[in-house]
């Protein structure tokens, strides 16, 4: 099936959606795109140039387009607190969803949305890009494979060098928890999907260092123990003198019973356990071997674009539909809280009451 699919948001990071993730696609020919939104008329050229479009085919009001425009779903490719009116101006036209992440700014405005959209009975999936990376998606292959044995702690480093206004995307500089809501909501994600299990609890510690020129804070040291017993423990920095493992470079290290999982720069390396090599002093006791990342013809945010199309078709639902994916967003509340209060947050309750408290403000259902 070819899905006909409008475009909302051509600027930024709708740029690389229409030169690259519809594209493929296009080429594929899983998906057509037949209209696309954006508030800055000058965008548009990027969905002209990438997808073929006309200027007639091309918006900056989303109710025009979707009121104008027959097509089976729409992207959401716009910061994260205007997610939700694309979502009711959607369900309104019986469109099905899929959103850049997170799904919204908040873990209400989150829950609220997946509500709304099970109310609505549309499908609804979130590009959670980075855990359908080439290199994640190998490591996490790798760890649930046979070779290295139960999973027992994660560590993983995020850090860049972005510290002046505008490095990192002027709105981002002006935005509160900018570092967890716009860049641990990838880490924490393919973090806690590698450990196979809900977090059950974090602890978390944010901050923003004088010479960083942003509102919010954008450093942070986080600490999560899952329910199936895996730790994990993240360092993410957006104000650093240095990048050392920035988007898509990500370091993370996985210590298995039987051997150490070493990821750096898109690079993996396995360790095995030698019983005759035990000792507490001195260097590495192993030598590393390399690992092939694995291989295939879609990646990331091309490949959750096709993932959602099966889904459309009649597949299973994609790994990070609305639903599923709050327990990312959970994961991103849980921080921010811990980090304000200096106390550990238990993250399934905080989605338990979220769930409460929002239906208790939507309408009932009859």
């Amino acid at each position: 099936m070819t899905c006909r699919v409008i475009q909302v948001g051509t600027g930024g990071q709708g740029k690389h959606w229409c030169s690259t993730f519809l594209r493929e696609n296009v080429d594929d020919e899983r998906i057509e795109v037949v209209g696309a939104v954006d508030i800055d008329p000058n965008q548009h050229e990027n969905a002209i140039e990438h997808l073929g479009l006309t200027e007639d085919q091309c918006y900056t009001e989303v109710e025009k387009a979707f009121e104008d425009v027959n097509a089976d779903f729409c992207t959401v490719v716009i910061p994260p607190w205007l997610h939700e009116e694309v979502v009711d101006a959607a369900i309104e036209h019986d469109l099905d969803i899929l959103s850049e992440k997170p799904i919204a700014d908040t873990l209400e405005a989150s829950v609220r949305i997946a509500e709304k959209v099970s109310r609505a009975d549309v499908k609804m999936g979130v590009t959670m890009s980075h855990r359908f990376d080439q290199d994640k998606t190998s490591l996490r292959r790798h760890i649930q494979g046979d070779e290295s044995g139960p999973l027992d702690y994660i560590v993983g480093r995020f850090t860049c060098n972005a510290r002046s206004y505008g490095a990192w995307g002027a709105f981002r500089h002006e935005m509160e928890d900018v570092l967890m809501i716009e860049g641990a909501v990838h880490q924490l994600d393919f973090i806690a999907d590698m450990a196979g299990s809900d977090c059950e609890t974090i602890y978390s510690d944010t901050w923003c260092p004088k010479w960083a020129e942003y509102e919010g804070d954008v450093q942070a040291h986080v600490h999560l123990r899952f329910e199936n017993g895996t730790r994990a423990i993240w360092e993410g920095a957006k104000a650093n003198a240095v990048g050392l493992n920035g988007w898509q470079s990500d370091y993370v290290r996985a210590e298995c019973r039987d051997e150490t999982l070493v990821l750096d720069d898109r690079e993996l390396v396995r360790y095995s356990y030698d019983p005759e090599e035990e000792q507490v002093v001195g260097g590495r006791t192993a030598d590393g071997e390399p690992v092939a990342l694995d291989e295939q013809e879609k990646w990331g945010n091309t490949w959750l674009v096709e993932q959602f199309v099966d889904w459309l078709d009649g597949g299973e639902p994609m790994a990070t539909n609305v639903h599923d994916n709050l327990q990312s967003m959970a994961l991103v509340e849980a921080a921010i809280r811990s980090s304000r209060t200096g106390e550990l947050v238990d993250v399934q309750s905080l989605l338990a009451d979220t769930r409460v408290s929002v239906e208790a403000q939507l309408p009932q259902v009859e």
